[in-house]
């Protein structure tokens, strides 16, 4: 069979090549056609402006598939894993174009690392190429990559709860923000969960950021007792998961207008507030619906206008009862950090503070 011949899509002021362009990403669904991958690159084109939004000169993790997307599917759990299909890009891409920008990023561990910063709608474009479908851009901009500009509050729906729970949830949130003076703007994730934004001033650390997300979460699971910033999941119940530690240096969020590995192509959409009380199925949000939802206009057209105050929900961080938490298992040692065992295992031994068995009860 004849190899189908590269396409070109326009993005900006340039033309990007598109090889293999009917290779099938998506598979049709009852509701959705199939997605090939010039489709996926047209549409990173089209949403060109709002996503810019979203990923402009912030450093830019890549979550790759490049063979496509089916269910059963696994990503990769870090970069000695050889059986993942999909996988994480932290570093640039071999094969960059010369007007690909970077940033230099510094992980939890001290080491370094050269990231794709977008400036222009050509490079999630070029990323489509590389067979990207979702971008993870820290919460920073190239000028300063070590003080956030952006909290991001993920709300994730717990086994038992649903996306009808995380839309009340949301609501709760945008009260107490503007309660505090502060604007959310808020998006579908693209699956069962929610995302609320807040710009801030870059005038704070990384670790003040989750500071200020663990007191949010602290004020919500005290006003919704469907709520809980609890770390283990074995605590959670059937309640929605502030998710505090999004907020750490190199752990990101999809982006607005990414496309998410799930049946149907789903794209992680901003909404109003009032859209999003009334959206009853988050998957209705698409490759296929999202360029003529935007129409109307981007959601998140205001989000830079104002930067805002910190300190209210760090405030509630030193005033709310709960100490430190746990951050990630990839982390070093944090100071003050409880020790990292499940609730369940302390049970039966003694642990030091490092969270090391020292011996049996």
């Amino acid at each position: 069979m004849a190899k189908t011949p590269a396409a070109h899509v326009q993005a900006g002021e340039r033309e990007v090549r598109i090889s293999s362009p009917d290779r099938v990403i998506y598979e049709a669904t009852d509701r959705t056609p199939e997605v090939t991958k010039l489709m996926v690159a047209e549409f990173f084109a089209t949403v060109g402006d709002p996503l810019m939004r979203a990923l402009r000169d912030r450093p830019t993790a890549l979550e790759r598939w490049p063979d496509g997307w089916r269910e059963g599917m696994k990503l990769a759990t870090g970069p000695t894993d050889k059986e993942g299909d999909g996988f994480y890009q932290k570093r640039t891409p071999k094969g960059a174009p010369d007007y690909l920008e970077e940033v230099e990023i510094t992980f939890p561990s001290g080491r370094k690392a050269r990231e794709i910063c977008p400036t222009e709608p050509a490079i999630p474009v070029w990323c489509a190429q590389m067979g990207a479908l979702t971008f993870h851009p820290w919460p920073v901009r190239s000028a300063d990559v070590d003080h956030p500009d952006e909290l991001r509050i993920d709300l994730d729906p717990q086994p038992g709860t649903d996306f009808a729970d995380a839309v009340r949830v949301a609501g709760v949130a945008r009260e107490t923000l503007e309660e505090f003076g502060l604007r959310g703007f808020v998006k579908t994730s693209g699956n069962r969960g929610v995302h609320i934004y807040v710009r801030i001033r870059p005038e704070w650390t990384f670790e003040d950021l989750r500071h200020a997300a663990i007191g949010f979460g602290r004020e919500l699971e005290r006003r919704d007792g469907g709520v809980t910033t609890a770390w283990w999941k074995e605590e959670r119940g059937e309640r929605i998961f502030v998710d505090f530690n999004q907020n750490n240096r190199d752990r990101t969020i999809a982006s607005a207008y990414s496309l998410r590995p799930k049946p149907g192509a789903p794209v992680s959409t901003p909404l109003t507030w009032d859209e999003l009380a009334d959206l009853k199925d988050p998957r209705e949000l698409n490759l296929f619906t999202v360029p003529d939802f935007l129409a109307d206009g981007d959601r998140w057209a205001e989000i830079d206008d104002e930067a805002y105050d910190l300190t209210p929900l760090l405030e509630l961080w030193e005033k709310l009862p709960g100490g430190e938490l746990n951050f990630p298992p990839d982390y070093p040692k944090m100071p003050g950090e409880p020790p990292r065992v499940q609730p369940s295992k302390k049970v039966a031994s003694h642990w030091d503070e490092e969270g090391n068995r020292i011996g049996d009860k």
